[in-house]
């Protein structure tokens, strides 16, 4: 079982180079091609300076993600191919949305009813995917509770939050890369003890088969979730304020459908609230922000999402990363208590 260690520190490791090793080489393409950030009119005016600041960065992600753990995974494919799945296709979504802008020379890329599509024929041929999946089913919180087929509705909201969310809060450099790689490292944490104080002695053969068949899923998730996590800070190396480079939505999308198949496929989406508490804040500030000023033509925030309204009230950006990371980090140890003592 020392295995699943050494594959997820090897993962992290590897993802880490391949997306710090690609900006030399990604990041020069991006400018040549003329792939420039547009800033929007109505954001915060200090953001006016990063207009042509080249983006579609994600794609360093998407690939470090993709090599390490297809290196690391040692064939525990079983839920990984899913997990990588569906960071693929909610990256190619992203991907649609940048180029679109990229060519148009516009702040606005798909049409809201085309992602909304998009987010929802993916979020449910997933749910049901993972329905019918044996080593998932209707279940969560490692197969305690069990939703029935109840589960595919939930699903679907916990995918299309989580993107959207992941997409909210890349707004300021470095920070969604920063919360991003943190929630992966305690859920790859989560996995890996997991695993090496699963306890099998008291089932049937049958069972026991099964449980290790389970556990050998779990193993290769561990490894994607490092990945991730290696890929995020990999990333930071040129995305750390001011930012060489933006991840785009082929990113935020790319780290979404990674966050969201991991809590998914993890069966911990419970606990996602809580490690998950900014990305949580962000959509509800909007959420707030939107309703308040439809209702009563009034803001709750300076802006929104949430660390716009921080921006405008003079914090830095490199602060509020700072205080995002600590705070996630916070709440990653918080839920990794809670699930040693309920496990």
């Amino acid at each position: 079982m020392s295995t699943i260690v050494l594959n997820s520190m090897l993962a992290l490791l590897t993802a880490f180079g391949a997306a710090a090793l690609l900006g030399p080489l990604v990041i020069p393409i991006l400018h040549r091609m003329k792939f420039g950030q547009q800033v929007r009119d109505d954001g915060p005016k200090t953001h006016l300076k990063k207009q042509n600041t080249p983006t579609m960065g994600g794609v360093m992600i998407l690939v470090a993600v993709l090599l390490a753990t297809l290196i690391f995974s040692h064939k525990s494919y079983s839920l990984t191919v899913w997990a990588l799945l569906m960071t693929v296709l909610f990256g190619l979504v992203g991907f649609l949305d940048d180029f679109i802008k990229i060519i148009k020379k516009r702040s606005l890329g798909l049409r809201a009813w085309q992602k909304i599509a998009a987010q929802f024929l993916l979020s449910l041929g997933f749910a049901i995917a993972l329905y019918f999946h044996p080593a998932v089913g209707p279940t969560i919180w490692f197969d305690r509770l069990d939703l029935g087929v109840f589960y595919i509705p939930f699903a679907m909201f916990v995918i299309i939050a989580v993107v959207n969310s992941v997409n909210l809060i890349d707004g300021v450099d470095g920070l969604s890369s920063s919360v991003t790689s943190v929630y992966s490292l305690a859920t790859g944490v989560m996995l890996v003890l997991y695993v090496l104080t699963f306890n099998g002695e008291a089932l049937g053969p049958e069972a026991a088969v099964a449980a290790s068949d389970a556990l050998d899923g779990l193993s290769g998730l561990s490894v994607f979730a490092f990945a991730t996590a290696g890929a995020c800070m990999g990333f930071l190396v040129h995305n750390t304020y001011p930012a060489k480079v933006f991840m785009g939505d082929l990113g935020a999308f790319t780290l979404g459908g990674a966050v969201a198949a991991m809590a998914l496929l993890s069966r911990t989406s419970l606990l996602l609230p809580l490690m998950g508490v900014l990305y949580v804040a962000t959509s509800v500030s909007v959420i707030l922000q939107v309703g308040s000023y439809k209702l009563r033509h009034k803001r709750i925030f300076r802006m929104a999402p949430l660390h716009h309204h921080f921006e405008l009230g003079g914090t830095p950006e490199t602060k509020i990363v700072s205080m995002y990371t600590v705070v996630t980090a916070i709440a990653s140890a918080c839920a990794l208590i809670i699930f040693w003592l309920c496990k």
